[in-house]
């Protein structure tokens, strides 16, 4: 899992690259999937922080209904944001 998690978070921070579509919504694939994957892990433990936050993280990339921003200087923030969560997120897993 922690490998995943690193995985997307660097996919994100390449998302800051001025890309063709194509790996925009691989992206938003991706990291749908992996908020919604800690989602179900967090759930069976306890409701807490991570699970806010991966849930907001999961809306915002839903590739089924998408969130246009229609500018790239509105999603650099977001992606570097949220790369950094899911990055934080497999440290916290490694200290567990």
């Amino acid at each position: 899992m922690r490998a995943l998690l690193i995985i997307i978070s660097c996919c994100l921070f390449i998302g800051i690259a001025n890309l063709p579509i194509g790996y925009f919504t691989f992206l938003r694939i991706i990291t749908s999937t992996g908020a919604i994957l800690i989602i179900v892990k967090e759930y069976n433990q306890e409701i807490n922080y991570w699970i806010i936050t991966f849930a907001i993280i999961a809306v915002i990339f839903n590739p089924i209904m998408p969130i246009y921003l229609n500018s790239k200087a509105a999603w650099t923030p977001i992606d570097l944001i949220t790369g950094g969560v899911f990055l934080l997120k497999s440290f916290n897993l490694k200290l567990r």
